[in-house]
């Protein structure tokens, strides 16, 4: 299975972007689906996460209230919304997919993640 990340750009601050990421095989079953990312000189992180069944969601800290990840059921994958986006979101921003089962606390661990898309960069202006 393939995941196919998109819709990174140039943006200002302020703007939106929205990222999408779909799996190259639909029926292929998720326990969650990711967004991490990683900005320059700097390890990658964990964004927001969803859980395919129950469509919970979870996030970082500096993108609660402005990132919404949703399931996009239709591509087998998922969406990140990025809303008043800052000039520190600037990174390239991964989706990533686990097909196994994990407890609530290792949904940031990318070790965890199994499938990842090629990336896609994002650039916020000042």
């Amino acid at each position: 299975v393939q995941l196919q990340a998109s819709g990174g750009g140039l943006v200002q601050a302020g703007g939106s972007l929205r990222l999408s990421c779909a799996a190259s095989e639909r029926t292929f079953s998720w326990y969650a689906m990711g967004w991490f990312r990683q900005g320059p000189g700097k390890e990658r992180e964990f964004v927001a996460s969803v859980k395919w069944r129950s469509g919970s969601t979870y996030y970082t800290d500096p993108v609660k209230g402005r990132f919404r990840i949703s399931r996009d059921t239709a591509r087998n994958g998922a969406s990140l919304q990025m809303n008043s986006l800052e000039p520190e979101d600037t990174a390239v921003y991964y989706c990533a997919a686990a097909s196994i089962g994990m407890s609530n606390s290792f949904l940031q661990d990318p070790g965890k993640y199994d499938y990842w898309g090629q990336g896609t960069l994002v650039t916020v202006s000042s």
